[in-house]
């Protein structure tokens, strides 16, 4: 694909917010990747907390509850692309089961996937829809320390990652997995340190391999 030219909405949580980033406006991924590609604009969606799935019971923090499947509605309808970013939230701190193939709600994780690229494909047609998967985060290989270990969500990142991969191959949705090729692991603590300091938010340097890692896969469709 060449990007040149072209506006990208990105639908995220607080990584796509840019916290953790010293200087949003020219550090953070989406628009790093702006200034790279030479876009012609960038849209960006990310709200902090926020997850794809619904969650059965309310947050302490209501915005935390804008899950992406009601925001899809708001994205710019002259998007070229749309970006999809999230899943670690619902890992982190969501109620929502997983589910298993064929759920097409948000009130299951399968389901929340489902809904939202068949939504975005029927309402934003034009547009080529990408995922990024959830990318390593420290302790990631354990059940979430919200979740009860006999709960329906309990379970590590990466169930969610091949959710999202597997949902995404079924509607021959392009699916970036950043878990894998990210490059960047917040269990390594030299990594943590230079990349992720509070083992899940990257800082610039780590916005500058996401933007890096989805230029080579956009410009790769």
């Amino acid at each position: 694909m060449e990007l040149k030219g072209k506006k990208i909405a990105f639908l995220g949580d607080s990584i796509t917010e840019g916290f953790g980033v010293s200087d949003r406006a020219n550090c953070r991924y989406d628009n790093r990747l702006k200034a790279m590609c030479h876009l012609a604009a960038t849209y960006n969606y990310g709200i902090s907390g926020t997850r794809l799935a619904h969650k059965s019971k309310p947050s302490e923090k209501p915005r935390h509850d804008l899950c992406f499947c009601g925001r899809a509605y708001w994205l710019a309808p002259d998007a070229d692309v749309i970006v999809v970013f999230g899943g670690t939230n619902d890992y982190g701190h969501g109620d929502a089961p997983l589910g298993k193939k064929g759920d097409k709600t948000p009130a299951t994780f399968y389901g929340a996937v489902d809904f939202l690229i068949s939504f975005l494909k029927e309402t934003y047609p034009a547009a080529q829809l990408v995922f990024m998967t959830p990318a390593r985060r420290k302790n990631d290989e354990k059940v979430s320390w919200e979740q009860p270990a006999d709960s329906s969500a309990a379970h590590p990142l990466l169930a969610y990652v091949n959710i999202m991969k597997t949902v995404c191959e079924a509607h021959g949705v392009p699916c970036l997995d950043l878990y894998h090729k990210l490059g960047i692991d917040p269990n390594v603590e030299s990594e943590r340190e230079a990349y992720a300091p509070d083992g899940l938010h990257f800082n610039d340097a780590g916005h500058a391999f996401i933007a890096e890692r989805l230029k080579d896969f956009l410009e790769a469709l």
